[in-house]
């Protein structure tokens, strides 16, 4: 069976620029359906999907964060290149420390961080999700499972510098989130197993921004945008661009 692979997405709503960054091991699926929404409500939105990302699991472990950020300064390229002079940034997880990332490094209208990992649990929680991913692809291949765990076998032999580097990039960003000035809309699931929550609170006291807030969503986990809040979600990130001064 062929996997049917999730491609970077532009919805043209108006000057109004979203630019939505999914999350590690994620695709720009993650972000699609709030996508939809804020384009039916006049805003352009696209969505990169990382280097190694939405395709199969052999190819991630040979990326990393210096190939995310390099797709994710291309994504907000692409929408200056279109003429989009206001750019706001809607990010899950991972997106959400490459959104703040941006705030300190080229101008955002907005960020809305999205259960945004200030400091990971450990690595090796880390490396369950990734081989759970791998372990994933492989089902929806169609693969039977002795095919499965032998191929899981050699995977496992994989060296993952990946998650070394993915560490100090977070890190890094938490060392500069007081350097952000832009409104900023701290979103956190409070169901959230795969990173510390207390990123939230971090993120939000230390952004320097006259005009932040933070909301904790009690049940939701942390694929935030797919889960069962998801439409007051939407209707909160489009509440905060609206409040933003286009």
């Amino acid at each position: 069976m062929n996997v049917k692979l999730p491609k970077p997405f532009t919805f043209e709503g108006g000057e109004r620029a979203v630019l939505m960054l999914h999350g590690f091991t994620g695709n720009s699926a993650d972000v699609r359906m709030m996508g939809r929404y804020l384009e039916k409500r006049g805003y352009t939105c696209h969505a990169p999907q990382y280097k190694g990302h939405g395709v199969p699991p052999e190819e991630l472990v040979h990326t990393g964060p210096e190939d995310w950020w390099k797709d994710v300064m291309e994504a907000y390229q692409f929408l200056k290149d279109r003429g989009h002079e206001s750019i706001a940034v809607v990010g899950l997880s991972l997106g959400g420390v490459f959104s703040l990332k941006l705030g300190y490094t080229v101008p955002v209208k907005g960020i809305v961080p999205m259960c945004a990992p200030m400091y990971i649990k450990s690595e090796e929680i880390m490396y369950r999700g990734v081989l759970e991913y791998a372990r994933e692809w492989k089902k929806r291949e169609g693969k039977s499972p002795d095919q499965i765990e032998q191929e899981m076998k050699e995977f496992e032999k994989s060296p993952m510098g990946t998650l070394k580097a993915l560490q100090g990039l977070i890190a890094d960003v938490r060392n500069n989130v007081d350097m952000i000035y832009s409104p900023t809309f701290v979103v956190q699931a409070r169901h959230d197993n795969m990173i510390n929550t207390d990123s939230a609170n971090i993120i939000y006291n230390e952004v320097e921004s006259d005009q932040k807030e933070i909301k904790w969503y009690e049940e939701s986990g942390h694929v935030i945008t797919l889960d069962k809040e998801r439409d007051q979600l939407h209707e909160d990130v489009l509440e905060f661009l609206e409040s933003l001064d286009w």
